[in-house]
């Protein structure tokens, strides 16, 4: 009993584990440690490797776009330039037309002024002609001042008309008298002034009419308040009439 108890202690539950463990030779050891670390080394080369040509994919991808960019504001830049020019020409053009516009609307006007007044002078005449007169006068008739467009400009226009039977030639000269004021002072020049009596501009030859008009100019701080017309035979000191005329 006593040599059961020991055989029972020695293989029984009491007995030590023993661990079986395969027999691997040493030269396969080695060659699995060389293999795991050329895994390892591939590996890590692949990763280089393509993380390298990712990197460069991209970069490559990234110069493109760019120049893609640079090249769209280029051309952005030239539209731009473009319109900028088109613009600069359509203004231009629009000022040019504006200016042809003014022209043509003051040629227009002054057009029409003279239609009118050529219409006035017609109905003058009819009048004239149908009024029996057998003593010779001499009249100033349609004598107008108006402003002009440049400052300080004026422009004036009347008709000398002589009527009667058997009239004779009028000869002599014209003068005019223009009522200023300039602030406070109010003065007086003389169209054309005195040293200048024989200038051909205002001479007067007809038998039976003749037309008047022209321009002058004083200083633009100065205001014409009326003129007077002084109509002179030669030889005479003394107007042969006069007569005033109003500012428009």
């Amino acid at each position: 009993m006593a040599r059961f108890n020991a055989l029972r202690r020695m293989f029984g539950i009491t007995t030590r584990r023993v661990a079986v463990r395969t027999h691997v030779p040493w030269y396969w050891r080695a060659l699995m440690i060389v293999s795991f670390g050329a895994l390892v080394v591939g590996v890590g080369w692949m990763t280089h490797k393509y993380g390298m040509e990712l990197a460069g994919f991209r970069q490559s991808e990234t110069a493109r776009e760019l120049a893609r960019l640079r090249q769209e504001v280029r051309e952005r830049d030239e539209k731009l330039g473009e319109l900028q020019a088109s613009v600069a020409a359509s203004d231009r053009q629009l000022q040019i037309d504006r200016a042809t516009f003014g022209d043509l609307e003051r040629q227009v006007k002054a057009l029409s002024a003279e239609n009118a007044a050529l219409r006035e002078d017609l109905a003058f005449f009819q009048s004239l002609m149908s009024a029996e007169s057998k003593s010779a006068s001499l009249t100033v008739n349609r004598f107008r001042v108006r402003r002009d467009t440049a400052p300080g400009e004026y422009r004036y226009r009347l008709l000398l008309v002589q009527t009667g039977q058997r009239v004779s030639e009028f000869k002599g000269k014209l003068q005019f008298v223009l009522n200023l004021e300039q602030g406070n002072r109010a003065f007086v020049v003389m169209l054309p002034p005195e040293n200048e009596t024989k200038v051909k501009d205002y001479q007067l030859s007809f038998k039976f009419f003749q037309r008047v008009e022209g321009t002058f100019k004083v200083s633009p701080e100065a205001v014409l308040k009326s003129m007077q017309v002084r109509v002179y035979e030669n030889g005479a000191t003394q107007p042969k009439l006069t007569k005033d005329a109003s500012v428009s």
